[in-house]
């Protein structure tokens, strides 16, 4: 069923928030020059949380306290076309904390770079389904 058929993926991404109100973004390296939240895709026996618990580990370095549940992000409009032609839809579960400690290191084979922004000044070339995540952060948890 594989072949030339759309896969379904699945992944978590983490909201990462400091004492000053900032978020953690990660400037990618593919496709260069584009920020996102830290995160990824879902591996074979791992639960959701496990994943944005790793995944956030391995790109930050960061050791995550109690992760809250923010929403989980499926449909038609979760669908891309990689440059290679491959097409998936993501299942994307994002979380959202301020419980973190550790030293803060990029994977230098994922990041260019990770900086905190205050929301009002969130990098304009962003992944677009991450600025809806942090949107809809924004209007139900930032008053």
């Amino acid at each position: 069923m594989v072949g030339n058929r759309p896969l379904i993926l699945v992944g978590a991404v983490v909201i990462i928030v400091n004492e000053r109100n900032e978020v953690l973004l990660q400037e990618r390296r593919f496709p260069s020059g584009t920020w996102g939240l830290p995160g990824g895709l879902m591996e074979l026996r791992e639960s959701t949380e496990e994943t944005a618990r790793r995944e956030v580990e391995e790109e930050t370095g960061l050791l995550l306290g109690e992760l809250h549940l923010l929403n989980v992000y499926s449909g038609a409009d979760q669908f891309i076309k990689a440059a290679n032609g491959d097409e998936f839809y993501v299942v994307t579960t994002a979380y959202f904390t301020r419980e973190f400690h550790g030293e803060m290191r990029r994977d230098l084979s994922e990041s260019i770079q990770l900086s905190f922004y205050p929301f009002s000044g969130i990098p304009q070339s962003m992944v677009s389904s991450h600025r809806h995540i942090l949107n809809e952060y924004r209007e139900r948890m930032i008053r």
